[in-house]
């Protein structure tokens, strides 16, 4: 059976033990430096007790290291690697190829998707360097995603739930363009979350005051099996700076999602062991988003941005009837709770909200009663109650467990078996009196090692094999019991440590001679790196640059040309769609690119 893994992101150790209890097969944190979320880096110790917690349950976790490293951080980040390695981290995943070229560990290393895996040759050409894993492009569609399949043998990650960035990982400089704040290296100030007009050549307005590269969330829940069947072997959930709540209800959801499929498709396994049940029931809809788009998986399709907003819109609940005076009627059919929170567009297509002070039938009493309108549709992008749910759900993931208990003359041994047949046993030589009742005796002994507690294990059987029930102390079974079941969990955490093999790190030929600016290489290791691959000339990175003038500080599949009507392959080419178009912000002007060929647009600075 091929084992799929669910892939969750967390943000620190509280997130991570969520995202595995919910049902993660694995996570993926932030190293205390140089990963590309850098307000969310974590302390050793906080990832050692997730590797310990994860590995209960045979999840892994990945460490984030994906940034640019200067000379200067070289030896600091080697020095970081190998104390992760310690900890037991079960991969490393790098942007900066400079990394290949210290003395590692034996860590397991996947190729980042700010490596920009988009093309077919990029992608062989990391398969070829030693790369275990490599992270798709989020632009590549299912045709692109199986014919890189059908060309590679690497494992595959691919995106498929959560914020999108606009432009090819990797090959953003738009952030450090404009603040000297550098995505590669995990300070993005999300420029393209910002208004721009779009103008033509001749000052014309074509869009004002808009969010023209702000892209709706993704979410590929409804192609699950698609993605399985193409050949990725896991799938990503984005969300490094969410919250618990963000990650119980959408890991959950795909969790439960993705069990459909495998009890329908029996070729196909979880990859880690378990079983959640929530007092939830998950809908990804409910906690942020910004509207969602399937993006490019089904091929170009329009509106894969949100012009008119950048913030979490949530689920559509309905539309308002009518306007009083100090309430609105709303026709819905989701039960509204006060303290909700809901929005809505104006009619100039700004976002606006209130907080629902009172709910009688359909009569909802909003805190600010301005703008509202009859046949607005309402959106709720706070739902006080699921909220509060949330938070209070405490499930704890459990592993199924079979218990065998042999008394016999003179002790007892008790057997635990789990779900993944492991097992251990622990024996007491001691001789017990026979009971005066042996079916009350009996019964107590069931009870007691039925029981659970908060631990990580759920005891689906008790077979007691005996020929005559003695009396056992409740304290001695529980005793024997705890000491069996921490027994199995050193056995499981022992058995999840996979066999270690030095990286091979080879040197394949680049697919080119030049390497431009986008290549990001900003250190000495990462040149080397690329000499010995064959490179002739390698520009130096865009953060080590001071003009940037005339370079392209962010490449990107969303072409404003098609969202306005202005496609050269879909309208006949003339004076208007061969207009120059620029972004203009209140501080710069950027001339667009357009390589239809392709089909990507350049956002050109100065």
């Amino acid at each position: 059976m091929k084992k799929i893994e669910l892939l969750a992101p967390a943000k620190n150790l509280e997130t991570g033990i969520a995202a595995i209890n919910y049902g993660a097969d694995a996570v993926y944190i932030g190293a205390p430096k140089f990963g590309a979320r850098s307000a969310a880096g974590n302390t050793l110790e906080d990832i050692g007790k997730l590797i310990e917690y994860a590995h209960q349950y045979w999840a892994k976790v990945f460490i984030t290291m994906n940034t640019i490293l200067y000379d200067h951080e070289l030896k600091e980040a080697e020095q970081l690697i190998h104390k992760l390695y310690d900890l037991g981290a079960d991969a490393l995943i790098v942007q900066d190829m400079g990394i290949l070229e210290m003395d590692l560990p034996p860590i397991e290393l996947h190729a980042s998707t700010q490596t920009h895996n988009y093309d077919l040759d990029r992608i062989q050409f990391l398969e070829k360097v030693g790369f275990k894993r490599i992270i798709l492009a989020r632009e590549l569609s299912l045709e692109e995603i199986k014919n890189i399949r059908k060309h590679t043998n690497v494992e595959l990650e691919y995106f498929v739930h959560g914020a999108l960035c606009v432009s090819l990982s990797g090959q953003c400089y738009f952030s450090h363009a404009i603040g000297g704040r550098s995505a590669n290296r995990g300070e993005c100030s999300q420029a393209c979350r910002m208004r721009y007009d779009l103008v033509d050549e001749e000052g014309k307005v074509i869009a004002k005051d808009k969010h023209l590269l702000s892209l709706k969330d993704l979410n590929l829940s409804d192609h699950l099996e698609e993605i399985v069947d193409a050949g990725i072997c896991s799938l990503k959930i984005e969300g490094r700076l969410k919250d618990s709540s963000y990650l119980k209800n959408v890991t959950n959801y795909y969790r439960k999602s993705l069990d459909r499929i495998f009890y329908k498709k029996r070729e196909f396994e979880a990859a880690s062991s378990g079983s959640v049940k929530p007092g939830f029931k998950a809908d990804p809809e409910i906690t942020f988003n910004r509207g969602y788009t399937s993006y490019f998986f089904t091929g170009r399709i329009p509106e894969i941005a949100n012009f008119y907003t950048p913030k979490s819109m949530g689920k559509e609940i309905g539309k308002i009837r009518e306007v009083k005076k100090d309430h609105i009627v709303v026709d819905s059919k989701f039960k509204l709770h006060n303290g909700d929170g809901l929005c809505f567009f104006n009619k100039n297509k700004l976002l606006k909200g209130f907080q629902v002070n009172g709910v009688q039938g359909n009569k909802v009493f909003p805190n600010d009663m301005s703008m509202l309108q009859k046949g607005v549709a309402l959106f709720r992008n706070n739902d006080h109650e699921f909220a509060k749910l949330l938070k209070k759900d405490k499930s704890i993931r459990k592993i199924g467990v079979e218990f065998f208990l042999d008394i016999f003359d003179g002790g007892l041994n008790l057997t635990a078996i789990d779900e993944d047949e492991m097992s251990a046993s622990i024996q007491i030589n001691e001789h017990f009196e026979a009971a005066k009742n042996e079916e009350l005796a009996f019964n107590n002994i069931q009870k007691q090692l039925q029981k659970s507690g908060d631990s990580i294990y759920e005891i689906n059987q008790v077979d007691i094999n005996t020929e005559q029930v003695p009396f056992i102390q409740a304290k001695v079974l529980n005793d024997l019991r705890r000491q069996c079941l921490e027994q199995l969990t050193q056995t499981r955490i022992e058995t999840s440590k996979v066999e270690e093999s030095r990286p091979l790190i080879a040197h394949p030929p680049y697919p080119a001679k030049q390497l431009s600016y986008m290549g990001n290489v900003v250190n000495c290791k990462a040149e080397e790196f690329y000499h010995k691959c064959g490179v002739e000339k390698i520009e130096k990175g865009f953060e080590l640059q001071k003009n940037h003038s005339g370079k392209a500080i962010m490449t990107t599949k969303h072409c404003l040309r098609h969202e306005f009507g202005m496609c050269h392959k879909e309208t006949k080419t003339g004076k208007k769609q061969n207009q120059a178009l620029f972004l203009v912000d209140n501080r710069n002007r950027y001339r667009l690119e357009f390589n239809c060929q392709r089909c990507e647009m350049k956002i050109i600075f100065g």
